[in-house]
């Protein structure tokens, strides 16, 4: 069972919207897939979290944003333009 704004439900949907060149979710998880040691202190850093937010994902999330901010700085610096969008020119 997972917690809503309405209470418990036995099934919720999470879904993640971006906009176009907004690819800092796959810069983190490369940065995590290629630094397995930020990814354990990751795991860490929710379960220790875990409890204290588990009625309230929004401060859950915020909790988790400077670690997660600074991984993907570094990912960036990493892996410069890897998910750079590509136009097609027109005639």
């Amino acid at each position: 069972m997972k917690y809503t704004e309405e209470g418990f439900a036995d099934r919720v949907f999470h879904l993640h919207l971006r906009l176009t060149g907004d690819n800092d979710e796959l810069y983190f998880r490369d940065y995590l897939c290629n630094h397995p040691e930020d990814a354990e202190n990751y795991q860490l850093l929710k379960l220790s979290l875990w409890k204290k937010f588990e009625y309230n994902r929004d401060a859950y999330t915020d909790a988790k944003g400077d670690f997660i901010k600074r991984c993907t700085d570094l990912a960036h610096l990493a892996y410069g333009d890897r998910y750079a969008t590509r136009t097609r020119e027109t005639d």
